[in-house]
């Protein structure tokens, strides 16, 4: 009875963390396309600022969403 429930967690968890994580990776490439019409300067500033701030965070958050993934695949229903 414990392990369903905690499976049922971790399997929401897995689901909207891995939602959330397509999500940003769409926002990522709005912003390069944003870039791309910008131009110059302001152009550099905007893939500076996602290479540089928005994909370690989006890695590091990922990683551990996939990690909840796997320990649900082990979990026994």
């Amino acid at each position: 009875m414990m392990m369903k429930a905690v499976r049922k967690i971790t399997g929401m968890i897995y689901g909207w963390g891995i939602m959330l994580a397509l999500f940003v990776g769409g926002l990522s490439f709005l912003g390069y396309l944003w870039a791309i019409f910008a131009g110059g300067e302001t152009a550099a500033a905007i893939c500076a600022f996602i290479y540089k701030t928005l994909y370690p965070e989006l890695v590091y958050w990922t990683s551990i969403v996939v990690l909840v993934g796997v320990i649900r695949t082990y979990i026994k229903e």
